[in-house]
């Protein structure tokens, strides 16, 4: 029984790497990807900067905090031709007919568009190197940071493949995946709390994305933080294999 289960996962793992190298690279072959990492680069650090330079500290919690805003953008753009593309080319039927299960192609094209989210997000590892050079920087901001920074991005990015997965159209699919993290984030905001009250303030707050994004960019791990991301990406996931798998032509 061990050794069955070895051999899937196995198997599952050389289905997905072709795949998942065949998503990665087409990030690079379209200009936009290039173009929406440098307009992060860019827009991130100069927002920080200005505000920088009138503080006179080396923090990173502004930059961290207008960071999902810059996220709401920038994981619709990664994602939105994921799907649509496919079917627009008509090559959706053609991957989903291959000798491997729907939820090894979500997987792949989930991981995919991580890493290239990643070493976007890698890149402004400068900025805290340059900062240390002026000032004390709270090593345990920047760590807890980018590690929420990153489970954000994926909880984003799991929503927008879902979205793309619903239609032939890469701007429809920017805007519905960009309304859905948007609501998600600011479900929980003290906006929408302060006409509600008792359980259902409790749930909401829960469920925003926000709420256990603010404590992490803080520089405070915790365990129910990380659990609700991860929870609520397998989840997107999963939503996103079963739209795939419900296809009228299988």
């Amino acid at each position: 029984m061990h050794d069955m289960k070895y051999s899937n996962i196995q198997s599952s793992i050389a289905n997905i790497r072709p795949l998942l190298a065949r998503e990665f690279v087409s990030y690079f072959n379209s200009p936009i990807a290039y173009v929406f990492a440098a307009v992060f680069l860019v827009v991130t650090n100069w927002i920080f900067f200005q505000q920088f330079f009138l503080i006179n500290q080396a923090l990173m919690r502004d930059w961290f905090g207008f960071l999902p805003w810059v996220f709401l953008f920038l994981a619709p753009a990664i994602t939105m031709r994921s799907w649509a593309e496919e079917k627009k080319s008509n090559t959706i039927e053609f991957l989903l007919t291959l000798p491997i299960k729907d939820s090894e192609v979500v997987i792949a094209k989930f991981f995919s568009s991580f890493f290239f989210l990643a070493i976007v997000l890698g890149l402004s590892l400068a900025l805290p190197i340059a900062i240390g050079r002026l000032g004390d920087v709270d090593s345990g901001v920047v760590v807890a940071g980018y590690v929420g920074a990153l489970l954000l991005g994926g909880l984003y990015l799991s929503i927008g493949l879902l979205i793309s997965s619903f239609t032939r159209n890469q701007i429809v699919a920017f805007l519905l995946s960009l309304c859905a993290m948007f609501v998600l984030y600011i479900v929980g905001s003290g906006v929408v709390l302060l006409f509600l009250q008792g359980p259902i303030a409790g749930v909401l707050q829960y469920i925003s994305a926000a709420t256990h994004f603010s404590s992490m960019s803080r520089g405070v791990f915790d365990t129910r933080d990380i659990v609700y991301y991860i929870s609520f990406t397998l989840f997107f996931l999963y939503l996103n294999t079963e739209s795939i798998g419900s296809r009228k032509w299988r």
